[in-house]
């Protein structure tokens, strides 16, 4: 008897590529073979895992702007269709699970034409437009999110609330209670800007806690993502400042920070939401008002409707503000031992597992 592969297509940002990443590690655990279908963005994915195939799908945004654009979009987007459906054939998957981004799109048509099961995983509380356009041939649909805005709920049966992957790292600090911090202690403001990067952070956060009082200051200890272009600026400032600041364009480290991080600064992608209840920790999340369909407005409500972080709009995102709302919150120790509470009781440690379990009802469990 063959073992059973699994395709994974996912487009090229860390929101669709991580909960892909773990579901391959629980897949291969449990004895199937995996192969990833990525664009050019997540190449990367063959280094972290050598022992599945990958294969780079052409792939570029339809919603790019000029007509020349579009073409091309819609020439490469075609030119991975055709590509997926030979090795399709080729290869033979018993499963296609998609993780959405423009370019699952060609991977996920192709299995649609080629009467292999669907499996779509939704990692935010909004469906994706990606999503929207094959959930009508879905054998089935995975959602993160309890109640997730344009998931057809008249097709129930299809559907299911697994929880979002997390990566094995990140599941294993969900085991180390929340440091509460101490008031006479140092304080861990751990600020990452998503897949990303985000410049509106790097203006603005240095600025914020340099008008601290010098009590709260003097116990900062920051560790911020910053975009490579940003980091001596930003670093020269938190030293004029007298902050003692970590700075990274990507922090390959991220359970270990997130272990030792008292808050949680950061923008609301769902696969910062997840990590977050996955380990319990605090946050102020300031949503990125330019996402596709305002996703991460809707991912962070999530959390802050059930007590588990607390909302930070782009739009009152200054300097004096942000002081303001860091005292309010790093003065008060209890509140955030509470809150850090709350997100955990929101996290769904197994949902690689419960992914997995959905794709064993088309490819047959090994073993």
């Amino acid at each position: 008897m063959s073992v059973p592969l699994i395709w994974l297509a996912t487009g090229g940002t860390g929101g669709h590529v991580f909960p892909a990443e773990a579901l391959a590690e629980v897949l291969m655990a449990r004895g199937y073979r995996v192969t990833f279908l990525v664009d050019a963005r997540a190449a990367a994915v063959r280094d972290r895992f050598p022992q599945a195939t990958t294969h780079i799908l052409p792939a570029a945004s339809p919603t790019a702007r000029g007509i020349i654009r579009k073409f091309t979009a819609g020439w490469q987007l075609l030119h991975g269709f055709l590509r997926a459906l030979k090795l399709i054939h080729q290869e033979k998957p018993k499963a296609v699970v998609s993780f959405g981004g423009y370019a699952s799109v060609p991977a996920a048509i192709a299995t649609i034409m080629a009467r292999v099961p669907l499996i779509l995983h939704e990692q935010n509380a909004v469906l994706g437009r990606a999503h929207r356009l094959v959930l009508c041939c879905a054998a089935r649909t995975a959602l993160s999110f309890p109640r997730t805005l344009h998931a057809d709920m008249q097709a129930c049966t299809r559907m299911i609330h697994t929880g979002n992957p997390v990566r094995a790292g990140i599941r294993t600090v969900r085991d180390l209670p929340y440091p509460a911090p101490r008031t006479d202690g140092p304080f861990t403001l751990l600020i990452t800007g998503g897949s990303q990067g985000a410049k509106i952070f790097s203006d603005i956060i240095p600025d914020a806690l340099a008008l601290l009082q010098p009590e709260i200051r003097d116990r900062l200890e920051v560790i911020q993502q910053c975009r490579t272009e940003d980091l001596e600026p930003v670093r020269e400032r938190y030293r004029r400042a007298g902050i003692n600041a970590v700075l990274a364009p990507f922090f390959t480290d991220m359970p270990q920070r997130l272990a030792i991080a008292h808050l949680v600064l950061a923008r609301a992608g769902a696969s910062t939401c997840t990590e977050l209840i996955a380990v319990g920790r605090p946050a102020l999340l300031a949503p990125l008002p330019s996402a596709t369909d305002n996703h991460q407005t809707y991912n962070a409500h999530y959390l802050v409707d059930a007590g588990a972080a607390w909302l930070l709009p782009q739009s009152t995102l200054t300097a004096e503000h942000l002081a303001h709302r860091l005292t309010e919150i790093i003065q008060a120790p209890d509140l955030l031992a509470q809150t850090a509470a709350a997100a955990r009781a929101l996290g769904r440690p197994e949902a690689a597992d419960c992914l997995a379990d959905v794709v064993a009802e088309f490819a047959w469990p090994v073993g």
